[in-house]
């Protein structure tokens, strides 16, 4: 293309349409890319509101090249995040970019320097805008669609923020196995689910349609309590999860969730969600007018579940609860017709799921990276 490169910060509803369409442009012939549900996405970056920023703000920025719109980034200052590490870190996160190495340059230079102008000393990503919605750059994986929530991007992405000086510093796994390996799980495994059961007298229910609130708020007690060791966790605000339970509670199959009591008290809790993809990718990303109807009356034909977590709180974390946990969910998926379940994401770092997955003989199929920079360079 080659001509004049400028960065400027999106600040009009036009620059606004832009932004999003590059997403589009960019994907239009990937046969694995599904566009997102608009309506958040729109939320997520900024555009309209949401709960994450109210405590955090951002800032979206757009390049040009001989006057097309060819990249976009949103830098993010997530002030939860820098209190509870006690960091001057900058994030980003939705960057889209063709392969254009000057104009992405400038274009995160841009962001850079918008972060480093608000005091922030290192910077982070991508995420979301946070590790509690969706995570990392796609670096391994790219023979099939993403599941539900999960981010995609093209593969030359890892290179440009390479060349730019970013350097790994997590991976988070995802791990997709058949419904068919529950035949052959290991022995150990399921000792270990009898013992704990009998233990502690485990009880597990699955989540509440008619105290629906509640039961989310319980999940996200159990949720902040048990990832408060996770590295880069920060505890989602309660208007947050509210907000997500108000977008996904129609989608939700409460069998396909389970919250675990010891004498009454919750002490784990697991979510499975089914994959939308497929739904989403038909109606194209759109809610309106008749997307919505799609998603709703679709539920009973998928085949795929994602497990978005199993969290125990830490006292309980190393008896095999959250094994408990999931097992309750088991009969329900093979009642529901699920074929394939997909665990994601796992954090690199985190042993204790890692082995007990692999352990189980699931197979890794995807590897995002989240990469680190100082400001300082």
């Amino acid at each position: 293309m080659g001509g004049a490169i400028q960065c400027r910060a999106v600040d009009n509803r036009r620059d606004q349409k832009a932004f999003l369409q590059l997403e589009k442009n960019l994907y239009r012939d990937d046969p694995n890319w599904v566009p997102p549900i608009w309506q958040v996405r729109k939320e997520l970056v900024g555009f309209k509101p949401h709960p994450f920023y109210d405590d955090a703000e951002c800032r979206a920025f757009l390049v040009e090249e001989a006057g097309q719109v060819v990249g976009r980034v949103v830098a993010i200052i997530n002030h939860g995040h820098n209190r509870l590490y006690k960091e001057k870190r900058g994030f980003f996160g939705f960057f889209e970019c063709e392969n254009r190495p000057e104009a992405c340059r400038a274009l995160l230079a841009e962001a850079c320097a918008w972060l480093a102008s608000k005091g922030m000393t290192d910077v982070r990503g991508p995420v979301h805008p946070s590790l509690n919605y969706e995570a990392g750059l796609l670096v391994d994986g790219f023979d099939t669609p993403p599941t539900f929530m999960i981010p995609y991007n093209l593969p030359y992405y890892e290179q440009l923020l390479v060349d730019f000086g970013f350097e790994k510093t997590q991976d988070l796994y995802s791990y997709r196995a058949s419904v068919d390996l529950l035949d052959t799980l290991d022995p150990k495994l399921q000792f270990v689910i009898d013992e704990a059961t009998k233990r502690f007298n485990v009880t597990c229910r699955p989540i509440s349609k008619s105290n629906f609130k509640e039961d989310v708020r319980v999940f996200l007690e159990i949720y902040n309590q048990s990832l408060q060791q996770t590295w880069g966790y920060v505890p989602m605000s309660v208007a947050e999860i509210d907000h997500q339970a108000k977008g996904l509670q129609f989608l939700i199959v409460p069998k396909l969730t389970s919250i675990a009591e010891i004498d009454g008290r919750p002490v784990g809790a697991g979510f499975g969600l089914l994959d939308f993809n497929p739904v989403i990718k038909k109606i194209g990303g759109n809610l309106f007018p008749f997307g919505w109807i799609h998603l709703l009356t679709s539920k009973k034909k998928l085949d795929c579940v994602r497990i978005i977590s199993t969290n125990v709180i830490p006292e309980y974390q190393k008896w095999g609860l959250g094994l408990v946990t999931l097992s309750l969910l088991t009969p329900e998926v093979l009642k529901h017709g699920i074929k394939v379940g997909e665990f994601s994401w796992v954090l690199e770092s985190n042993r204790l799921s890692r082995g007990t997955i692999e352990r189980g003989g699931v197979d890794r199929s995807k590897v995002h990276r989240l990469y680190d920079r100082s400001l300082a360079d």
